[in-house]
């Protein structure tokens, strides 16, 4: 059987009959850039998540970018605490904006920053603090915050998260002073290419945020301060408008997966599976695999049709970009142990079965390092 990691194609099933109708009033329109479809769906966005001002941009990349700048003009050559337990490109926008990460340890269990470790590494050199909700699982924002203080911004890394909540039932993205989500299509709100959104309650930030992505510019040809181009293009936002009315119904199907999985791998020697949280968006289904086994279990579920992926490899405190001798002995574990299994709101449970047998048999076979 074939089970892959996602499937583009499989999520647009119920979709596709809506998202041409949207592609054709767009083209129909001849307004690509900006416009009435990207404003709409910046207030339909807005709106879903319970953020005052929503600003869409070209990537998630982009979206941590321009949500650091502001922190980076009020501390030229500081620092943002964040997870070394990420993307890359968490720790590339703290170095485009000028810049340094500064790496706090993760939590054995949630994967995501540890507050108390945050505070220690905060200092006169902090410009912010960077959480990541890490494979859709919401930060404790509101822990966070206490252990830093109330004087030190707060960008959430929501790239993948859009739709999740914390315990509180708050929607991430209006956790902290400003947050970064990514729409790359096997994000929990895809599009059908590249595209991103910066939220936040403040309105002199918003205004700054959109200033930066439009060139600097508020009229055109007037520069005001140094910016970029980064803009999320209508037929694009036209497709986001379509998904965004499905995104807690794939979030509940993916909590839905997470516990199939979870039933059908319980109590299995050798594996650890993710802790659940309300509110959960269930990007990835992520379990972790010890005794040097991770590597050969991966190579036999690829070999039986299984795109399983290892998400990620190494922590970003050990990349050379970003290098800091500080350990950060969590993550490095985990990245020695976590196997993403496929889960997208698609997947039938008959794959689901597949997986989880091929799991078990790649498991008792594999030999311990």
């Amino acid at each position: 059987m074939r089970v892959p990691r996602f499937d583009a194609a499989g999520e647009l099933v119920h979709d596709g009959p809506l998202i041409g109708a949207a592609l054709t009033r767009v083209l129909a329109s001849g307004r690509f850039i900006a416009g009435a479809e990207v404003d709409a769906f910046e207030r339909e966005a807005a709106g879903f998540l319970g953020a005052r001002h929503a600003v869409s941009v070209g990537s998630g990349t982009d979206a941590l970018t321009i949500a650091l700048q502001p922190a980076a003009d009020r501390h030229p050559g500081g620092e943002v605490v964040t997870s070394p337990l990420t993307f890359a490109a968490t720790a590339s926008a703290i170095v485009r904006v000028g810049l340094r990460p500064r790496f706090a340890d993760v939590d054995p269990d949630t994967l995501t920053l540890r507050p108390d470790l945050a505070a220690e590494a905060t200092g006169p050199r902090t410009a912010a603090v960077l959480p990541v909700h890490l494979y859709g699982r919401a930060v404790d924002v509101t822990a966070l915050r206490s252990a830093v203080g109330p004087g030190t911004p707060i960008v959430e890394d929501a790239c993948q998260a859009f739709g999740a909540r914390d315990a509180a039932g708050r929607a991430c993205g209006t956790l902290g002073d400003a947050a970064a989500f990514s729409f790359f299509p096997s994000k929990p709100l895809g599009a059908l290419g590249d595209g991103g959104l910066i939220t936040t309650g403040d309105a002199e930030l918003a205004d700054e945020y959109r200033l930066i992505a439009r060139h600097g510019c508020r009229e055109q040809y007037r520069t005001e301060r140094v910016g970029f181009n980064s803009r999320l293009d209508a037929l694009q936002a036209a497709v986001l408008r379509v998904k965004l009315a499905r995104v807690d119904q794939g979030r509940r199907r993916r909590a839905q997966i997470a516990a199939l999985y979870a039933a059908r791998l319980d109590s299995v020697p050798g594996l650890r599976l993710p802790a659940d949280a309300p509110g959960h968006a269930w990007h990835a289904y992520t379990v972790r695999i010890a005794g040097g086994r991770r590597d050969t279990v991966l190579a036999r579920l690829r070999a039986r049709g299984i795109d399983a992926a290892v998400q990620y490899p190494v922590p970003l405190h050990r990349m050379a970009p970003f290098a800091d001798p500080r350990p950060c002995p969590v993550a490095e574990r985990a990245c020695a142990e976590l196997l993403c299994l496929p889960i997208w709101s698609g997947l039938g449970d008959d794959r689901i079965d597949y997986v989880a047998q091929e799991l078990r048999d790649a498991l008792r076979t594999a030999p311990v390092a």
